[in-house]
């Protein structure tokens, strides 16, 4: 989702579209005040809207971040499958799930800081649509693993988490340094990192 221009009150646009332009708006505003801090009157102005015509597609603040949470961790889900797909290279896919990961916490509205850095993580159902996206991009890690790496998947998972784990917390360290790291140099070094580890394990179908 990316900034726009805030639209005219009044504007009817399809259901679809206004939830998108709802949704973006929300994103803006937990991004920038947490989901604390953030207020419905606030999504509302920044979308251009009436508080029912807000009301009408979320019942509450909750269901907004939780609608938020869930399209942000299908993205990253599915970032990671893409990358993992796009070639039969190990040395390759551990760059490409890496960089995957990178993109995402580099994207436009800091979306990442939704799924990462949520300040709701105590609320249940927060909790589990965050553990839902990290265990997606950890089952899609695991597979792979298992199927080249000659380990069980108990011992593949360990290690999908801990490439998981190191790509989004370098990641998050790298935004604030990029200036004077590129985002190429920076998936580069932790690619090369991490594939010197799992290189050790022996490919089961050499």
């Amino acid at each position: 989702m990316t900034e726009t221009a805030q639209p005219s009150r009044g504007v009817r646009l399809p259901r679809d579209a206004r939830r998108a332009q709802l949704l973006e708006a929300a994103q803006h505003v937990f991004v920038h005040n947490g989901y604390h801090a953030a207020a419905m009157d606030d999504i509302a102005e920044r979308a251009g809207v009436s508080k029912p015509v807000l009301y009408q597609h979320f019942p509450g603040k909750l269901e907004l971040y939780l609608a938020l949470l869930e399209t942000h961790g299908n993205e990253l889900v599915r970032r990671v499958r893409e990358a993992i797909a796009s070639t039969s290279d190990n040395k390759l896919r551990v760059r490409a799930a890496i960089g995957a990961l990178y993109e995402f916490v580099a994207g436009e509205g800091q979306a990442f800081r939704l799924v990462f850095e949520s300040d709701l993580r105590g609320e249940p159902a927060v909790e589990k649509a965050v553990e839902g996206a990290l265990s997606g991009c950890i089952d899609a890690i695991t597979e792979a693993v298992t199927a080249d790496a000659g380990l069980d998947a108990e011992r593949a998972r360990l290690l999908a988490v801990g490439l998981v784990g190191l790509s989004q917390v370098t990641a998050r360290y790298w935004l604030d340094a990029r200036e004077t790291i590129s985002r190429d140099e920076a998936v580069n070094l932790m690619s090369t990192l991490a594939w010197k580890g799992l290189a050790g394990f022996p490919l089961q179908n050499p």
